[in-house]
């Protein structure tokens, strides 16, 4: 659920063309996150298939599941947003206690950008803060030249929604999904060989904004946390599957989830006074010169009776002043933050927060 700090609801976006490997990501997540997840899916036109695979892999008991899985089929999300995707995320917020995030996972022809701007509105902003936009690209299908392994399907699925009002060709469609990922994907690349893998990675990098982290994954196994970003707050170890019994107060973990990509987390803290505009800036310094995945934490400032709540991955950032807590308003100014990433320099990061404090 929404934590008693944050009170708004973490929810992640997962965008990329149809066949992409989205749905199997989605099953990884919601078996092996831990956490009470909601999943809405779009797909139209193979009507049914994602919700099925979702449905039979057991992430819930079969009472919940009706509050848990929720199908869109009235055409692509991004065309329909005030008709559908707006009930239906107040419908899952009526009940936000009982769901620790929500996933969407857009049909292969959304663009991002318009349910992007859905989160600002007023009925759902306070209560909601996106966690991150994931692109799952097709590594085989890049490996080859092509940006969609069956584009005939893809133009099926765009022939099914009559209702369909942008008309952008496939290579459009990829960059503009791209570009608002904060996070990229690359799956099946257990298939790739280094050079192929090397040369997907060429076609996406200048596709993605700064900061923007691209990771091979296979069969959807990739760590929750990476994804998600669902700890329960600064000062907690990120943990994947299997991991739970690691000791969270050790200031740095490293972590192999099932792609065998290493990755690393460390908590950071600081005592003393620090201006919230020159820590956001310095956060995205840091995210882009030492790939940063994943910042979340809590900045303590002087006359604020509320802690800052910090949340990024890649290049998106969201900060916003938590529910009113005692401890918060009795505790000393400082700053507690945990990062994810791989080969990080601790000391290094360290030393770039404390050269903002600006009581010294």
């Amino acid at each position: 659920m929404a934590s008693p700090q944050s009170g708004r609801l973490p929810v992640t976006v997962v965008t990329g063309f149809l066949g992409a490997g989205k749905t199997t990501l989605l099953r990884h997540l919601l078996l092996h996150s831990q956490r009470r997840l909601a999943v809405l899916v779009n797909e139209f036109g193979e009507v049914g298939i994602d919700g099925d695979l979702l449905r039979s892999c057991g992430f819930c008991s079969d009472e919940e599941l009706e509050g848990r899985l929720v199908e869109l089929a009235n055409g692509c999300l991004c065309c329909t947003v005030q008709d559908d995707f707006l009930p239906t995320m107040q419908a899952l917020l009526e009940r936000g206690d009982q769901l620790d995030g929500i996933l969407v996972e857009t049909s292969g022809l959304a663009l991002p950008q318009p349910l992007l701007e859905a989160f600002q509105w007023p009925q759902i902003r306070s209560s909601t803060w996106v966690s991150g936009v994931v692109a799952v690209v097709d590594g085989e299908a890049l490996a080859q030249g092509a940006v969609v392994a069956d584009p005939a399907a893809l133009e099926a699925q765009r022939r099914a929604d009559p209702g369909l009002d942008h008309a952008a060709a496939i290579d459009e469609l990829f960059e503009d999904q791209l570009a608002c990922a904060d996070l990229v994907l690359v799956s099946r690349a257990d298939r790739l060989a280094p050079e192929e893998l090397e040369k997907v990675q060429q076609r996406v990098g200048p596709l993605v904004r700064d900061g923007t982290a691209v990771l091979p994954v296979a069969r959807g196994a990739v760590n929750p946390e990476l994804v998600l970003g669902l700890a329960s707050g600064a000062g907690e170890q990120a943990q994947g599957p299997g991991e739970a019994g690691e000791d969270p107060h050790h200031a740095e973990h490293e972590h192999h989830d099932h792609s065998h990509v290493a990755m690393q987390s460390a908590a950071l803290r600081l005592d003393g006074v620090l201006d919230r505009q020159a820590l956001e800036t310095r956060l995205l310094e840091l995210i882009r010169s030492h790939g940063l995945i994943r910042v979340k934490g809590r900045l303590r400032q002087p006359g604020k009776a509320r802690p800052l709540e910090i949340q990024a991955v890649g290049p998106r950032l969201e900060s916003w002043y938590a529910n009113p807590s005692d401890q918060a308003s009795l505790a000393e100014p400082g700053l507690d933050l945990v990062v994810l990433g791989f080969a990080l320099q601790q000391e290094v990061l360290q030393s770039a927060l404390e050269a903002l404090r600006t009581d010294l």
